[in-house]
């Protein structure tokens, strides 16, 4: 990731890829499954749907809870903003009309496989990064960019994980 010099209320996000030997139909069951990801992500450590929701369906809402050296622990409730089977899935988190972040999963065929992206949008309410742009206003541009590499960490092994489970399946 290169340096943008984004603050937090320019929304910047961040976004990688990669090409899965799997068809979207087979990515779908990760992708869509709130439970795999504690598994696969170095902060969220707990879901759950909420509401009596068992799946994912536009609007229904799942319950986070997350850890971070920096940031410490943290519980937060997300919506899911856009379901289409096995094309995108997307949470907003916190009010889905003004999150504090939004993630998506974006499956696009290719040949035999499909092209695995996964894309997140920080602000733009405020958020547990707002503390410290708080408290270091003239370090916000570098805070941001700290935190927009600890997402891009976080979806590249995503990704990874992925298209490991996928392609093992076959």
């Amino acid at each position: 990731m290169e340096w943008t010099g984004q603050v937090y209320a320019d929304t910047p996000t961040v976004s990688a890829q990669t090409y899965v030997d799997a068809p979207p139909e087979r990515l779908w069951g990760y992708v869509s499954d709130i439970h795999l990801m504690p598994e696969l992500s170095a902060e969220l450590q707990h879901v759950e749907w909420l509401d009596g929701a068992t799946g994912p369906r536009a609007g229904c809402r799942f319950l986070g809870r997350s850890a971070h050296p920096a940031l410490g622990n943290w519980e937060t409730t997300s919506t899911v903003v856009d379901c289409e089977e096995p094309r995108r899935f997307a949470w907003a988190v916190g009010d889905p009309d003004r999150p504090m972040s939004v993630w998506r999963f974006t499956l696009h065929p290719q040949g035999a496989g499909t092209v695995l992206e996964q894309w997140a949008q920080l602000g733009p309410a405020r958020s547990g990064l707002s503390a410290a742009i708080d408290a270091m206003p003239d370090k916000e541009q570098k805070i941001v960019f700290v935190r927009l590499r600890e997402f891009e960490a976080g979806i590249k092994a995503n990704l990874a994980a992925v298209k490991e489970l996928a392609e093992r399946e076959k």
